[in-house]
């Protein structure tokens, strides 16, 4: 009875040890995380700490929506409306709105901001460009916003009209720098046909540029010639290596339909099928990620695609009911998207694999959205040109189609160089 104690202590004594050691790892682990970040800052960080003379003594006005925040997610519009030396005027809102709750190609009102009393303009729909009474009230123009790293996505040419406006009136612009989600290695797909430009491809660049906005800014206005009074505060610490899971940085959904970063990664490919008559999941929890229609069996789609056995990607056969955009209402079947490896993953091969063989599978049902008078369908403008679709519908392969554009991306990737920022 004696040695009871003494087991009952020992037992003790090792749970004990235990705890300190799991506690101990846990520590190190957080500090090793904090040191891998540490000095890591976005543009607004280094703007407020680092360079605020840019901006006071001036009124300012500032482009942004929910993604403009700093690392502990307080609000750009409330640091700088807080900020005694700060006379923030005026504020800016891109499709979407500054708030973000408008959905996709919603127009946003000139209306009052509620927690600042300042005067908000949209710069989509109606006015894409700031006007010089809009810019009246302001001595600086600042752009605050994340991208997703995707040529179709519009946030970029809100930013180059403004850029366009501040030239005319006179007003410097000052871009503050995020990552670019994708990273910044990797650019691929065709580089967009000017004849095709529209506020989804504004530029010649391919659909996924590698580039962060402040390095996008530089380039379009050099070599397009916007000619602004530019200044790019660049953010500290951020390597073209990563992907914005890689960074300390919480994702906040730029966009209704921008949930997470699993879509951003699958969105340079998988949205070219908004181009068409098959859902691209809009009205669901994983817009972009879940392709589908009525039309489709789903088993046999994903069998197809599977066996090509693209990088980095599975796809599973799924079937669901979107709750508003295409088939609203309708059971639709097809498959989700499934990123295995997010380094080896090609999504603009994968999203024109997806589109080539539903057109394969489904010739009687599956339809490119109406082409224009001018004989332009949607997904022509998403893809940047007119033969990719005509060589769809000829039974081209993937292959050849890519081979294709290789010559236009490589002239873009010499001119690219000139404007990157990182390394």
């Amino acid at each position: 009875m004696k040695r009871k104690p003494v087991i009952m202590l020992l037992v003790f004594l090792l749970v004990l040890t235990t705890f300190t050691v799991a506690f101990a790892d846990k520590g190190d682990n957080n500090g090793k995380q904090k040191g891998k970040y540490r000095n890591f800052k976005l543009g607004v960080e280094v703007l407020l700490e680092e360079e605020k003379e840019l901006i006071e003594g001036k009124r300012v006005g500032l482009i942004t929506n929910p993604t403009g925040v700093d690392q502990e997610l307080n609000s750009i519009v409330d640091l700088l409306h807080n900020d005694p030396d700060v006379n923030l005027t005026a504020l800016y809102g891109p499709e979407h709105g500054v708030r973000g709750s408008a959905q996709a190609g919603e127009y946003v009102e000139y209306y009052i901001d509620e927690n600042t009393g300042l005067p908000v303009y949209s710069l989509y729909g109606k006015t894409r460009k700031p006007t010089p009474e809009m810019l009246e009230n302001i001595d600086v123009l600042l752009f605050d916003i994340q991208d997703v790293g995707t040529r179709f996505y519009t946030y970029i040419y809100t930013m180059a009209y403004a850029m366009e406006a501040a030239q005319e009136n006179d007003i410097p612009f000052i871009v503050l720098d995020r990552p670019n989600p994708l990273s910044g290695e990797v650019v691929a797909g065709p580089v967009l046909n000017p004849e095709y430009k529209s506020f989804i491809g504004n530029y010649p660049i391919p659909l996924r540029h590698g580039m962060t906005v402040g390095e996008l800014a530089k380039l379009f206005n050099e070599e397009f010639g916007i000619g602004a009074d530019l200044t790019v505060v660049e953010m500290n610490k951020w390597k073209r290596s990563m992907y914005y899971d890689e960074t300390p940085l919480q994702f906040i959904a730029p966009s209704p339909n921008m949930p997470t970063l699993d879509t951003a990664l699958v969105y340079p490919g998988a949205a070219l099928i908004e181009g068409t008559n098959v859902s691209e999941g809009r009205g669901t929890t994983k817009p972009f990620e879940l392709i589908g229609a009525p039309f489709i069996n789903s088993t046999e789609l994903a069998a197809a695609l599977n066996e090509k056995d693209l990088s980095g990607v599975t796809f599973r056969a799924a079937s669901f009911t979107p709750q508003f955009s295409k088939h609203s209402g309708t059971l639709s079947h097809g498959i989700e998207i499934h990123v295995t490896d997010k380094d080896a993953f090609q999504p603009v091969i994968a999203g024109l694999h997806i589109v080539k063989t539903i057109h394969d599978l489904y010739p009687e049902d599956f339809e490119f959205r109406a082409e224009n008078s001018a004989g332009v369908s949607f997904f022509d403008n998403l893809i940047g040109n007119g033969w990719v679709r005509e060589a769809i519908e000829n039974g081209q392969s993937v292959e050849e189609m890519q081979e294709r554009w290789q010559a236009d991306l490589k002239e873009f990737k010499k001119v690219r160089e000139e404007y990157l920022l990182y390394k």
